[in-house]
């Protein structure tokens, strides 16, 4: 009976740390699409930090955990649309990496200040980093991800890929706690050693964006050269999509599309992922469909399709000259798990189940698509271009590979129908800017129901498709853009990719660690 009061006791304290962590979460949450309150990242980590101060490795991994489940279960909640219990096990798994987050921060007490603002935002990036890349990655909605509508901030991409813009906000999260635990009274100097590293990351990464906007008006290269590419938005419902009956409606939708752009005389008409309702060598009758519309209108045409090579099938792109014949086609590299093919089929065959298609196979060449005008093709592209298909675009690596063999440019198509009227396209659309200034090139994008549009290598919307109201997803229509081929710029991230961060971040993390190891054997002495 005795020792029930201290436990009491204990369970009444971990109530504040409780709702801590969750207001935490849900601050974090709502600075990403559609609440777009991307001002909130940059302290919504204060309160778990609090939560967290004096706790037990056991007890932080919990309260970490639980800011982690509520930040998540809000931000893929669209998830939902496809499957339930899939949500719930990846909002769960997901939150994991919070919980590891949170079983260091109080360890970290023992650092001074300055040490302690690049310790924690060193390991939330490394944390990140091993969340992007395990069990193939899903490196969605990143802290970084929260400010693409900061112009500003997100500029140090082209250096430090969004891992930069993750560490710096995090640093700021960092130093506003430290601040707050500050004790009273507090003097200058001290104020300011705890203030220091934040301030001079904010200078830094402010000063730099800023910079790199008033560079932005770069003009086309020297022989000032633009490319004209019209993007379809055919908002066909998923329901529809694959339906036998539906795929004459279909085409003829995308036709009738593409003849509208057609009048603005663009070099290239995109079609979005999966365009083509069939397995394009199985029902080659519709493929024939496809290439007599690109000789009617004198286009070449990008589109999205199933395609069959040896019993294998492949999420493709296809490009059809404007003379209607094949060009080139990319096989997507990097499948969705449980959508595109099922993890562990041999050793797991109860898996099949749950899989929305059946197994297609990845594709293994970084192919870079050359657009030439019509019966020019034996003289030099008129650009160059590569494809990412679906969420490709969320993974950073991809998009560099394709810029280091020459694109000049990047093209999205996507189906995100399956997630209906929610923020996914928006969260979608987040990754695209990132790549887009991480390569300094513009990024187009072609998705199904939206969001359909020309980013610059600022990472600024420049044009979408939209309704007379403004609403960009699950809209039909298209959008025709000119876009400067600037001239090659290969920026430090596009050369070193992730390198250059997870060194920085990892020697920060190690000497951090071995200053704390030593501080407290030091302590230990005079115990």
């Amino acid at each position: 009976m005795p020792s029930s009061q201290p436990a009491a006791g204990r369970r009444q304290n971990l109530l504040p740390g409780l709702l801590l962590s969750a207001l935490s979460g849900s601050l974090l949450a709502l600075s990403f699409p559609r609440f777009n309150l991307e001002f909130l990242a940059w302290f919504a980590f204060v309160p778990l930090f609090l939560a967290l101060r004096n706790k037990s490795k056991r007890i932080s991994f919990l309260l970490a955990f639980l800011c982690g489940v509520v930040f998540w279960s809000v931000t893929i909640c669209w998830l939902v649309n496809v499957t339930f219990p899939g949500t719930i096990v990846l909002a769960l798994y997901l939150a994991l990496f919070f919980g590891l987050f949170g079983i260091f921060v109080p360890l970290s007490s023992g650092l001074s200040c300055p040490a302690r603002a690049l310790f924690i935002p060193s390991l939330w990036v490394l944390v990140e980093y091993l969340r992007s890349h395990l069990f193939t990655g899903f490196p969605w909605a990143l802290l970084g991800y929260s400010q693409y509508l900061n112009l500003p901030a997100i500029q140090i991409a082209d250096i430090f890929g969004a891992w930069g813009v993750s560490f710096a906000v995090m640093a700021v999260n960092s130093g506003i706690y430290q601040f707050a635990g500050l004790r009273r009274p507090a003097g200058f100097r001290q104020k300011l050693r705890v203030l220091s590293v934040p301030f001079a990351i904010l200078a830094l990464v402010f000063g730099y964006g800023y910079f790199k906007l008033f560079r932005s008006s770069a003009p086309a290269d020297q022989a000032g050269r633009y490319v004209k590419i019209s993007v379809i938005q055919g908002n066909i419902p998923q329901e529809l999509k694959w339906y036998p009956e539906a795929r004459g409606r279909i085409i003829e939708k995308y036709s009738d599309l593409s003849r509208l752009a057609a009048r603005d005389r663009p070099d290239l008409i995109v079609w979005p992922e999966a365009a083509l309702p069939v397995v394009l060598e199985e029902e080659p009758q519709y493929y024939g469909m496809v290439r007599g519309l690109a000789r009617e209108i004198r286009t070449p045409l990008l589109f999205g399709a199933v395609t069959a090579v040896s019993e294998k099938f492949y999420n493709s792109a296809v490009l059809v000259s404007a003379e209607g014949e094949p060009v080139r086609r990319y096989n997507k590299l990097h499948l969705v798990p449980f959508g595109e093919y099922i993890p562990l089929r041999d050793a797991l065959p109860f898996l099949q189940t749950i899989a929305p298609i059946g197994d297609v196979s990845p594709g293994r060449e970084y192919s870079v698509f050359g657009l030439y005008k019509p019966g020019e093709a034996e003289y030099p592209a008129l650009s160059k271009f590569s494809v990412l298909i679906c969420f490709e675009d969320v993974f950073p690596e991809i998009s560099r590979r394709f810029v280091n063999n020459g694109a000049q440019y990047l093209i999205n198509i996507t189906n995100d129908a399956w997630y209906k009227r929610t923020f996914a396209s928006y969260q979608h659309c987040q990754a695209s800017v990132f790549r887009a200034v991480e390569n300094r090139v513009f990024v187009v994008r072609s998705a199904n129901t939206g969001i359909s549009g020309f980013i610059s290598p600022e990472g600024c919307l420049v044009s979408a498709v939209a309704d007379n109201s403004g609403n960009e997803i699950f809209v039909g229509g298209f959008k025709t853009a000119s876009i400067p081929l600037r001239r090659p710029v290969h920026t430090v991230y596009t050369r070193a990719g992730d390198k250059l961060m997870m060194i920085l971040c990892s020697l920060a993390a190690v000497f951090s660690w071995i200053a704390l190891s030593a501080a407290r054997k030091k302590r230990s002495r005079y115990v």
